[in-house]
């Protein structure tokens, strides 16, 4: 199942835009495989079956099921914009990014979470992106362990998120996510502040 010019979009594209599509085909395809199956579960085939491309195809862009997964699950944005010096505008910004995500996740988010604790790979790649998140929290946080209080502040928004969205706490589960991220907002500055 190669990879054919009609199913890489409208004629008169250049090869360059072809392959940006196909890419774009393949990495939509492993991030709703991944997010559905975990890690472990899917494969290549099943991605390239699901592209509609050949499976040497996604090895070729790609080169393993790792780096399909860390390219699926990479976040495209940093958390907090780099112009924020401001203990509030953190605050700010991780309460902005988990509201985004408790009124539903993306799929590249269902895909580290539903893997991270199962396969030690993901598990790597979790780790890679959390630790990316604090040193940007960290580098602007003032006072003592910056690294440690930018380090809780992402694992309670990621605990508030697996908890709402993924394992439906109760409690969590019907209430709207404006309401979460209020109730945090005093937590979350005294992390900041401590």
């Amino acid at each position: 199942m190669s990879e054919s010019p009609a199913s890489s979009g409208p004629p008169g594209l250049t090869r360059a835009e072809r392959r940006r599509r196909t890419q774009e085909r393949i990495l939509d395809a492993a991030r709703d495989l991944f997010a559905q199956q975990g890690f472990e579960r899917t494969t290549i085939r099943a991605v390239a079956a699901a592209a509609g491309v050949d499976p040497a195809l996604v090895m070729q862009y790609y080169g393993s099921k790792r780096e399909l997964f860390a390219r699926a699950a990479q976040v495209p944005d940093p958390l907090v914009p780099a112009a924020t010096r401001d203990a509030d505008q953190i605050v700010e910004a991780l309460l902005a990014t988990l509201g985004g995500k408790l009124d539903g996740l993306p799929a590249t988010t269902v895909a580290m979470l539903r893997s991270m604790l199962t396969h030690p790979e993901a598990g790597q790649i979790a780790r890679e992106t959390f630790g990316r998140q604090v040193a940007e929290i960290t580098a602007v946080l003032p006072g003592p362990h910056a690294d440690v209080r930018a380090a809780l502040l992402i694992c309670v928004a990621v605990g508030v998120t697996i908890g709402h969205q993924m394992l439906g706490v109760e409690a969590l589960r019907d209430l709207p996510p404006r309401d979460i991220t209020e109730l945090l907002r005093p937590a979350l500055q005294a992390l900041i502040n401590a």
